[in-house]
């Protein structure tokens, strides 16, 4: 999916997010609802200025940088399969779970983050 959403920074209604320090749970922002992201798909979202590729697959949802750490192109626009992240461009794949490149060309990790559903919404976390 090629679409991109800016959220608010709002903490989830009741959530944690607090400010405090060591120990205190990460905020948690509002990234999209359930419907927005297809089974098995991906979709592009702006948390703070920090692109955010939220993942479905058929046992949860996950959320990494929305960017290829070979390429700099959105992950998001790529397929999903298993619990991988395939790049458009280049072929890279990547474990949605860990971040972890699974597939040449990448080398490289991207950032995975906190999610959490409440209701039909997705909340994620920059920490």
């Amino acid at each position: 999916m090629t679409q991109r959403e800016t959220q608010s920074s709002s903490p989830a209604p009741g959530g944690p997010g607090a400010p405090g320090g060591p120990g205190v749970e990460p905020a948690f922002v509002l990234a999209c609802t359930l419907q927005d992201v297809p089974v098995d798909g991906a979709l592009g979202v702006d948390i703070e200025g920090t692109p955010v590729a939220i993942v479905r697959t058929s046992d949860g949802i996950y959320a990494l940088r929305d960017v290829c750490s070979h390429a700099e192109v959105p992950l998001s626009e790529g397929e999903v399969y298993d619990h991988t992240l395939e790049c458009w461009l280049h072929g890279s794949c990547f474990d949605v779970r860990t971040g972890q490149p699974t597939g040449p060309p990448a080398t490289e990790p991207v950032p995975t983050y906190p999610v959490k559903t409440e209701c039909d919404d997705v909340y994620v976390a920059l920490r």
